[in-house]
């Protein structure tokens, strides 16, 4: 199990805050709340096992397509 911890800041609101990673488990795509203002925070996870990296995109998944 390769868990790591980092800081984000919370696209909605700008707190930061500490999450736990899990790379072990491949390509994840999941919501966590924000602790301070309670909206969904989108974090996608992709490991690029040729380069080894972990690569951590957050949104507030409240963009609009038209």
């Amino acid at each position: 199990m390769r868990v790591m911890n980092k800081v984000i800041a919370c696209p909605h609101c700008g707190h930061h805050q500490d999450v736990s990673i899990d790379a072990s488990c491949g390509d994840q795509d999941y919501y966590d709340d924000c602790r301070i203002c309670c909206n969904p925070i989108h974090l996608r996870l992709h490991i690029d096992e040729l380069r080894r990296t972990v690569e951590l995109y957050i949104d507030s998944d409240d963009e609009q397509i038209y």
